[in-house]
């Protein structure tokens, strides 16, 4: 092989990508030697391809340990980028996982297909294709872990899903930070360097969950839920606010774990003066909360389910959420 080869290795993890139609439903059938070899134009790259069967599962059903084995790998390979394809229902999870716990500039791209291999119009192949084309561009280095889907290039840390069938379904705000376009990679904002969560000195699990709010919400379910976790993520309404019903149970589970305050909705920060009624963003922030800042309810839970493996304190915890998003 020559030495200015560029050498990208595929890891199929299943999902819709390595989907076929089944008598029951599509279920992940394909291989990932099977998934590069229906990517047409791929051998005209001279990207050198080497494939890896990681799992063969539905995208839903990946799990933390998953991508903590996934990411131990990535680690070990001797290639100048990665390709990840799985189920797109976790891409937003996985993808900033990954960028949490991966170190180095090896551009890291996750992608997938919102329809299988047996539909008309299958999007796996132009995914697979663009994604490796950013995996071996040096363009696309000190980008951290990003997803690439219908040529556009997102960053994991604001990357979500924001469509069940589309073929675009995911977006991000403020925007895409790249493309691929005419075989080529454009990089148009590079996000500053995300600290890595070293996890080698990790002594336990936990359990989090998130707490999406609604209209009359009284507090009932935020006692019930307490009981059951080690950390919660509230989606409040707006720029961080909640029934004014809720505060004395988010008072109390502040005081026994890590309460994470998000918006509901997907974008924009998390206010911290602004409004000052019961309820309010600066209301919750001085019973304890921690503002989740620009990360969405998702994101956020990922991250304290990993800063929960390392650490107790609530004041180290808030600190993180203050640097990483």
């Amino acid at each position: 092989m020559a030495d200015n080869v560029r050498r990208v290795a595929v890891i199929s993890l299943g999902g819709t990508i390595a989907m076929t139609a089944q008598t029951s439903g599509a279920t992940p059938t394909l291989s990932a030697d099977e998934l590069v070899a229906a990517v047409p134009g791929l051998a005209e790259t001279n990207i050198h391809v080497e494939v890896l069967d990681f799992r063969r599962v539905p995208g839903a059903s990946l799990n933390f340990s998953d991508v903590f084995e996934l990411a131990a790998t990535i680690e070990t390979l001797a290639v100048d980028g990665v390709v990840i394809t799985q189920g797109t229902d976790t891409i937003e999870e996985t993808s900033y996982l990954l960028d949490l716990v991966t170190s180095g500039d090896m551009p890291i791209v996750v992608t997938g297909a919102m329809r299988n291999a047996s539909m008309a119009g299958a999007d796996g192949p132009a995914n697979v294709l663009a994604a490796v084309r950013v995996a071996a561009s040096t363009e696309a280095r000190r980008t951290g872990c990003v997803v690439v889907f219908g040529e556009e290039i997102h960053s994991a840390r604001w990357v979500r899903k924001t469509h069940a069938t589309r073929p675009l379904a995911f977006t991000s705000y403020p925007g895409p930070i790249g493309y691929v376009a005419e075989d080529h990679v454009r990089i148009l904002a590079r996000p500053a360097p995300a600290a890595t969560i070293d996890l080698r000195d990790a002594t336990s699990s936990a359990r989090t969950a998130i707490f999406t709010v609604g209209l009359g919400d009284d507090g009932t379910l935020l006692h019930a839920l307490g009981d059951h976790v080690d950390g919660l993520v509230v989606a409040a309404f707006g720029a961080g606010h909640v029934p004014s019903a809720c505060v004395d149970a988010l008072t109390d589970l502040a005081k026994r774990m890590p309460v994470i305050l998000t918006s509901r909705t997907g974008s924009g920060p998390v206010l911290s003066k602004t409004y000052g009624f019961p309820g309010s963003e600066s209301d919750l922030l001085s019973r304890g909360l921690i503002p989740g800042s620009t990360l969405d309810p998702v994101k956020a839970r990922v991250l304290l389910q990993l800063l929960l493996m390392t650490t107790t304190d609530k004041d180290q915890i808030a600190r993180a959420f203050s640097t990483v998003s």
